[in-house]
């Protein structure tokens, strides 16, 4: 089954896609360590082309085009057609040496042996086979080229991200339940699938470790993050104002922990593996 034809699909097109999209200052400055990690990553050997996999609003693949100067090309790509004109928009603006695809890793025709390094900031867990998925972008890769990525570990490692959900539940109860190696946030949350995805898909070398990273944004941000972003987000959209105010005052108290002052603070429970196309 084609990404691009399932569900995922479908959500990152539409409402999840423009989420992300209106909250783009946000999360960027949100998940801001991550990408400088992945930055300083990937430039740690001499780059000419770079891979960034579900770039979204482009964040992480402008960041890495302004560290590699204009001797190297970046190039995102991400499903989602409202991020990938965000991402676009925001090159255009900065007049960055970047190009923005709009497709399907999984399946996308990238030329052979194209790319030197490949990297993701939370964008490769989405995919319908992963393994197929890895795979193609393995063979976009140069011998001896690299890839790195974020992932989330377990849901109940993150509780920031799954307090939402859980206080929001009992006025939608039709919320989905989270299920195990599901595409989706948590997807990659089991170490031994992450590295077995690798294998199976030819990477070389493999490495998988821990990652904390204490993750923080303006405390006046939260109620607007957590009526857009995630499957409360999702659900809540088509409610009516009233409902929809009623779901955001029982969500917002299970955030108090995360709080001090003006800003809302929270450690990011992930995974960062690497590995080598050979």
């Amino acid at each position: 089954m084609n990404t691009e034809t399932s569900g995922q699909g479908a959500l990152w097109k539409g409402g999840a896609g423009n989420a992300w999209v209106d909250e783009q200052a946000v999360i960027d400055q949100m998940f801001g360590p991550i990408e400088t990690l992945l930055v300083e990553t990937a430039a740690s050997s001499k780059v000419e082309r770079a891979l960034d996999v579900g770039c979204g609003t482009g964040g992480t693949t402008l960041a890495l085009a302004r560290r590699l100067g204009t001797g190297a090309r970046c190039t995102g790509i991400d499903i989602s057609e409202p991020m990938i004109a965000s991402a676009r928009r925001r090159a255009a603006l900065e007049g960055l040496p970047v190009d923005f695809v709009c497709a399907d890793a999984q399946h996308h025709h990238f030329e052979p042996a194209s790319v030197d390094v490949v990297l993701s900031r939370f964008g490769v867990m989405f995919f319908d086979d992963p393994v197929a998925a890895f795979a193609n972008l393995r063979q976009a890769t140069r011998p001896g080229g690299r890839l790195c990525f974020v992932a989330w570990r377990a849901a109940e490692d993150n509780p920031f991200m799954t307090a939402a959900e859980h206080a929001a539940r009992p006025l939608l109860p039709g919320l989905p339940q989270r299920q195990p190696d599901e595409a989706g946030q948590f997807g990659f949350a089991r170490e031994a699938r992450v590295r077995d995805i690798l294998e199976h898909a030819g990477w070389e070398g493999t490495k998988v470790e821990r990652l904390d990273v204490q993750c923080r944004f303006p405390e006046s941000e939260l109620t607007g993050y957590l009526s857009r972003m995630g499957p409360v987000g999702r659900a809540i959209a088509g409610l009516d104002a009233a409902m929809q105010q009623r779901v955001i005052e029982t969500m917002r108290p299970a955030f108090n922990a995360f709080v001090t002052g003006d800003t809302v603070s929270f450690r990011a429970a992930c995974w960062v593996a690497s590995a080598q196309a050979g």
